[in-house]
This record gives C-alpha cells, sequence and structure tokens, in this order.
C-alpha cells in the first residue's frame, strides 16, 4: 500500500489516500486504535462524493472508528470498457424516459458488484495490517455489494445496507447465505427503487439477527439520525465483540476470577 496524502482534519480524524495497486482508496481513522468500517457508495459512485465523505467523517470523528472507501473495478475514476459505457448511457436515457430499467440494471450491477469484490477484498487485507486499526470489521452502503462481501467474506461481523439501489437477482438469492447482524436502511418513497422489493429483500436475509428502519421521503432523505443509529449498531456487533476477547485475568486464589478492567 502506497500513502498518496495524509491531512490532519479539524475534527481530529487523519485522512489518508492511499493506492494498492491499481486500486485508490481514503482511510480516515481517529486518535486511537479503532474497529475498521468499509463504506461503499451505491453502485459505484466516486469514493469522493461529498454525502460518503460526510458519513466516514462523522462516524470516525464522533464515534471513533476507522473508515475506508476504495475505487473498485469499474467504479469511480477507475476505467470502463466501451460496451460498459455502451450499457451506461442507454440505462440513463431509459431512464430520464420513464422506461422500465431493470434489466439495463442488472446488466450494469450484476457485473459491477462481481468486479467490485475482489478489489474490496485485497484492500480489507492491507487495511488489517495498519497500526490502529483493528478487527471485528463492518460494512456501510452499497446494498448489493455488501451482500456478496458478507456472503464470501468472513470478517464482516456487521452490516449496515442502504435499500435505495438496484439489488441483482444473483444477490439476492445470496442474501439467503448472510447470517451476519444486518441494518437495513429503506426510504419509504424512494421514487426509484420500489419498497415492496426492498421487503422482500429483508424476509430473504439469513441472519437471526435483522433490523428494518422504513423512514418518509425520497431517495436522498435518509434522515441524519439514522447515521447515528447505525453507529450505535457497531457498538454493539464491533465493539462488544473486541471486548468479549479481552481474557480474563485469574486470581491466586482457586476457583476465583477477576474481570479485566476493560470490562468493568
Amino acid at each position: 500500500m502506497r500513502l498518496t496524502s495524509e491531512q490532519a482534519l479539524d475534527d481530529g480524524v487523519l485522512e489518508r489516500d492511499f493506492l494498492l495497486g491499481e486500486i485508490p482508496g481514503t482511510l480516515w481513522t481517529p486518535r486511537s486504535t479503532a474497529p475498521l468500517i468499509l463504506m461503499a457508495h451505491n453502485n459505484g459512485l466516486p469514493r469522493s462524493d461529498s454525502r460518503l465523505v460526510a458519513r466516514a467523517r462523522y462516524t470516525a470523528a464522533e464515534h471513533g472508528y476507522a473508515v475506508a472507501t476504495i475505487d473498485a473495478a469499474g467504479c469511480g475514476d477507475r476505467p470502463r470498457s466501451a460496451a460498459d459505457e455502451r450499457v451506461r448511457a442507454e440505462l440513463r436515457r431509459a431512464v430520464r424516459a420513464g422506461e422500465p430499467a431493470d434489466e439495463l440494471l442488472e446488466s450494469v450491477v450484476g457485473p459491477l458488484v462481481v468486479g467490485a469484490v475482489p478489489d474490496w477484498r485485497t484492500a480489507l487485507d492491507a487495511l488489517l495490517e495498519l497500526p490502529g486499526i483493528a478487527g471485528p470489521v463492518g460494512y456501510s452502503g452499497w446494498a448489493a455489494l455488501g451482500i456478496r462481501l458478507a456472503a464470501v467474506e468472513p470478517r464482516i461481523a456487521a452490516a449496515c445496507l442502504y435499500a435505495g439501489g438496484y439489488v441483482p437477482h444473483a444477490q439476492r438469492e445470496e442474501a439467503r447465505q448472510v447470517t451476519t447482524p444486518l441494518l437495513l436502511l429503506l426510504q419509504w418513497d424512494d421514487e426509484g427503487n420500489p419498497r415492496q422489493r426492498a421487503l422482500d429483500l429483508f424476509d430473504t436475509f439469513g441472519s437471526t439477527e435483522k433490523t428494518l428502519h422504513a423512514n418518509r421521503g425520497g431517495h436522498l432523505a435518509t434522515p441524519r439520525f439514522e447515521l447515528e443509529d447505525s453507529c450505535r449498531f457497531y457498538d454493539r456487533h464491533l465493539r462488544s465483540a473486541q471486548v468479549s476477547a479481552v481474557p480474563l485475568a485469574v486470581d491466586p486464589e482457586p476457583d476465583r476470577v477477576q474481570e479485566d478492567d476493560r470490562m468493568r
């Protein structure tokens, strides 16, 4: 991993851009060692998108998590084939014309997810080697990518998925394999994403602990308090896992066990 820039922000967070082979990424870290959250934007939008950056900085500054994002293959400014660009252009045309777009979405998002997952796993390997970053790992954002990552990556311990993006048929089936604790965020009036599809997806997940938060409003109207709630969700499943991994100290007297101070 090669660092390409480093900046200490006013909120105490260290922001670093990095390059891992052809994979560009950004890492935000608080002052102390922290669990890692991978944060992805829907359908390959760039990691520099202002909404993602705001979520990442808040999560690092206010709740003390390390947050990382990348532009995986086909995402952000990464190159795309001419065929990919033609399909995307047709998709934009169909959306503007109000025509059915599921078939086009399937042909865009499906390959994008499959191509992105190896890059995210490569980045995860490298990030967990850095000082100041510890497991377990959380995931936040793009639902289709999060489903596939949670299905194939055992280091994902909790996932908060945004239901505001198209989920290909393959990932709807893979959701049955996901047993990670799950928080699904749904905008009830999202004009481009039928709510029933999101409700059906929620039913499909194999997780025994899964929670659905639905709020009124369109695609971009997710209330700010959901960001706070998602951090509390990570506290339960990432920080509690860290604490439970702390060994107990054995008292010199037999049959007496005193908990480590960090567990009190």
